[in-house]
Order: structure tokens, then C-alpha cells, then sequence
């Protein structure tokens, strides 16, 4: 056995593991390169290997970072399956859509703006891929339950386990028929934090030989759950209160129904304002219809709450935004309001249009909800940057900046750690990946200390005999 390394490498986006076993090659998760413009399209136009080789792709949850580049690895002729569970088969079906769209949109905004500045000589570009291509990308999704094995090919047999990350996320657990012995392999996938709304917490897994993990925050430590709620509640009421503008760029999925939850909870009990509140983004209402008819994956406090309060994401005092002139029509509306959209890393869709019309007002301010990647447009303003670009126009960056990090879908370094643990006996091999550098090498260096297990942080592109 042999797996390489062609995304996630020493970084958080991009998750790209190829595994290959007995004459077969098994993609888990295919996402989409962020970060800086150049090196990313680059990157994700380009495969390091040939898409019509691979086998099966094994998808462990429909986050744009893992499952986005499906579509071009369909449309540079994959041929095989894509196993996923059956909610993230159910988003994806809209995720992959969205992402063609915005694909499409945003390079017909770069060439209009092109042309105008360099008329016949302007450089035309083409999407990375188009709305017809995720819709043939997803003739190849199937969609299987929990807990159930079910095989990938001959020789390797696959069970999803709740990684308590999103919704449909799962811990990809791999058997395999190595020749006459047999071998195990998990990927973790994204680990989800213990104790939050919505979605179960994540489960644990028989120990396999081989663990590919993530460690997006191995090196940090989340501020307590139960302290999300008064902080959020604190910035609502500062900046409604001097009659600003709230930008929350928020993943459509998971993130934006986790938000929207915690502000029906905090407007139910009298905690916030009553100032309005958008959800700007046509995905998020369909990834809200995606979460109604997966109670599967609910934890018993959301149960709770739909049969004593009813619906927890469609408060009265949110408005859903489904059309791109309702949107435009933000942008010239005067505060106090919030509105929440996509894309959680500032790198593409609505929020880049609201972030250009009230980036450099005071008044405004913008609240980072989670992780940002190098070189993205939010890691730029996590860190203070004074000015920043926003295709490719520059804007200073006056809005006031919060940041919470309690709200995050992944486990921190000891939610990672108490995670590795409470798993049966130790691998043979770690693998850590979907982290930036310094925060895969911590997470390195605190399971050195407490496993006996062999740790490796492997490079772009590096491959390991297993």
C-alpha cells in the first residue's frame, strides 16, 4: 500500500489523500486548492495524477475544501464512484451546483472588468468549472448510512462514523485485504467538537494501522462552548446599537444554521436587539431544507427544542435572501442590520460585494466566525492587514474586526487529543494533516509526548509505503 499526500499537505484546504492498494486507487476527498489566487487556480486546475485512473472517490463530508473539485475531476475523466453518507450526498447535490455557479459568475465579473481596462487586449479566462460539470459530477455520488460497511473495490471495504463536524461529516474507516493480510486505515476527516448544537458529538473508532487525522487546531485551545452565546449576543448589541452594519462571512452549510440557531435562542430569550437579520445566501436556504430532512443526525438538545419551540432556523426576525436583486438591495440599506453569507473564507460569492460597500466604513464592523487559510482574503483581515484587495480593487479595512472562535465546527488541541485517546489501542502510523504548519507540527509534538505511534507531517505531494 502506498498513499500520497496531494492536498491538505501542511495546510487546511485542498484535502486531496490518494491511496493505493493492490493494483487500485482510492481518492479520499477531492477539495478545491484556496488561498492565494495564482497558486490555487494553478493547483486546482491541474491534478497531480490522472483523474481517469482513480477507482473510487471516498468523501468524508461536502465542505467546498473536500468535496469542490469533484467537478473538475469528473470533467478530466474520472469515471468511478463517489461514496459519501447520505446527507452529504444530499448537499452536495446543491454545494457543487452553487460552487459552478459562483465559478462561472465571479470569472464573468474578473473578464467584464478586464475588458474595460484593457478593451481588445484584455486576458479572457475560463472557469474552473462550470454548473453543467457539478451536475455530471453528481451522477457519480452514492450514498450510504452510517455504520454500515459497504465495499469501495475489490479487496477494501469502507464503514462511515459520525465525525460530529457538519452535517453527513464522517470518519472514513477503511478495511483492506492487503494480499492474504488484513489492514486498517482511517481517515478522520474533519473532527467536530464535542457538546455543540444541531449535530451528534463525534464517535470514536476501532484503533486502525494507519490514522490520517486532521489538526486544523492542534496547536490552540477554543475558548469554553457555554461563552459563544454572551459574546455573540455583546457584539450584536454594540454594533446595532451605533446603527452599523454586522457582516458574519459564514460557510453556507453547517456554519450559517449554527449562527442562525444561537441568534433564535439568544432573540428568544431576550438577549439581543431586534435589528434585522439577512441570510445571504441562496445555498444556505437549501442546505437549511437539506438539514429538515436529516434529523438522523440531530443531538437530543435540538430535538428538545423543535418540540418545544418549533423550527430553530426560521425565526421570524430572519430574512432568507434567494435573489441577486434582494442582495444588491443590502448593499444600499443603512444600518443597523446583520447579514450573514458565504463564502466563511472571504474568497468568493455575495460576502465579497458586501464586504466591498462596508469594509471602510467605522461604523460596520465584521465578525469572523472560523478558520482562516494563508493568504485567503479573511486571513488578511484576521491579521490586520490596513488595506486589502477585493477583486482586485484595493479597500482600507476600517470596519471594526471580531473574532470567535468558540464557534468552530473543528476540535481544538485537546478535543483532538481526548478524540486520538478514547480510541482503542495505538496505530502504527499518524498521519497529520488539514493543518497549517505550525499547528500539525504542535499537534505532533503533544502526541510524541503521550503515543508510541510513529507521527509524520507529510509535504505536498509526498508519498509513504504503508
Amino acid at each position: 500500500m502506498k498513499i500520497t499526500f496531494h492536498g491538505a499537505a501542511r495546510t487546511v484546504t485542498g484535502s486531496r489523500h490518494l491511496l493505493e492498494v493492490n493494483g487500485k486507487k482510492i481518492l479520499l476527498d477531492c477539495g478545491l486548492v484556496q488561498g492565494r489566487r495564482s497558486e490555487a487556480d494553478a493547483r486546482n486546475r491541474k491534478f497531480p495524477f490522472d483523474p481517469a485512473e482513480i477507482d473510487a472517490v471516498v468523501l468524508s463530508h461536502a465542505h467546498i475544501d473536500h468535496s469542490g473539485a469533484l467537478p473538475a475531476l469528473v470533467r478530466r475523466g474520472f469515471k468511478g464512484t463517489i461514496f459519501s453518507t447520505l446527507a452529504t450526498a444530499d448537499l452536495a447535490n446543491h454545494m457543487l451546483r452553487d460552487s459552478g455557479f459562483i465559478q462561472e459568475k465571479d470569472v464573468e465579473f474578473i473578464n467584464k472588468r478586464n475588458k474595460k481596462r484593457h478593451g481588445r487586449n484584455a486576458e479572457i479566462i475560463e472557469p474552473l468549472y462550470t454548473v453543467e460539470d457539478a451536475e455530471e459530477a453528481l451522477e457519480h455520488f452514492s450514498g450510504m448510512r452510517y455504520r454500515i460497511p459497504f465495499p469501495v473495490v475489490p479487496g477494501v471495504e469502507c464503514t462511515f462514523v459520525d465525525a460530529g463536524h457538519m452535517l453527513g461529516s464522517a470518519i472514513v474507516s477503511l478495511r483492506i485485504d492487503d494480499r492474504g493480510s488484513e489492514r486498517s486505515v482511517v481517515f478522520s476527516g474533519d473532527i467536530g467538537r464535542p457538546h455543540m448544537p444541531i449535530i451528534r458529538d463525534p464517535k470514536h473508532t476501532a484503533t486502525p494501522d494507519v490514522l490520517i487525522m486532521e489538526s486544523t487546531y492542534g496547536g490552540r485551545d477554543h475558548v469554553p462552548n457555554d461563552q459563544a452565546e454572551d459574546h455573540l449576543a455583546a457584539i450584536m448589541n454594540k454594533i446595532c446599537g451605533r446603527r452599523g452594519k454586522l457582516i458574519i462571512p459564514a460557510f453556507s452549510v453547517g456554519r450559517t444554521q449554527e449562527i442562525v440557531y444561537k441568534l433564535t435562542q439568544l432573540r428568544r430569550a431576550g438577549k439581543i436587539s431586534s435589528c434585522p437579520i439577512f441570510v445571504d445566501s441562496p445555498l444556505a436556504v437549501k442546505a437549511t431544507d437539506v438539514f429538515d430532512r436529516h434529523p438522523e443526525c440531530y443531538d437530543a438538545e435540538i430535538r428538545k427544542i423543535m418540540r418545544e419551540q418549533g423550527d430553530p432556523f426560521g425565526m421570524e426576525d430572519i430574512t432568507y435572501i434567494k435573489s441577486v436583486e434582494e442582495s444588491k438591495a443590502l448593499n444600499d440599506r443603512k444600518g443597523p442590520f446583520t447579514v450573514i453569507s458565504a463564502s466563511g473564507m472571504m474568497e468568493g460569492g455575495r460576502v465579497l460585494h458586501h464586504l466591498r460597500n462596508s469594509i471602510s466604513n467605522p461604523e460596520n464592523a465584521i465578525l469572523i466566525v472560523g478558520y482562516q487559510a494563508e493568504h485567503t482574503l479573511g486571513r488578511k483581515i484576521l491579521r490586520g492587514d490596513e488595506e486589502v484587495s477585493i477583486y482586485g480593487e484595493p479597500f482600507p479595512v476600517r470596519a471594526e474586526v471580531f473574532v470567535m472562535n468558540e464557534l468552530s465546527a473543528h476540535a481544538d488541541r485537546g478535543e483532538l487529543m481526548d478524540w486520538y485517546e478514547k480510541n482503542e489501542g495505538t496505530p502504527q502510523q499518524v498521519f497529520l494533516v488539514h493543518g497549517d504548519e505550525d499547528q500539525s507540527t504542535a499537534l505532533a509534538a503533544t502526541m510524541e509526548a503521550k503515543t508510541s505511534a510513529k507521527i509524520e507531517v507529510p509535504h505536498l505531494d509526498q508519498s509513504f509505503t504503508l
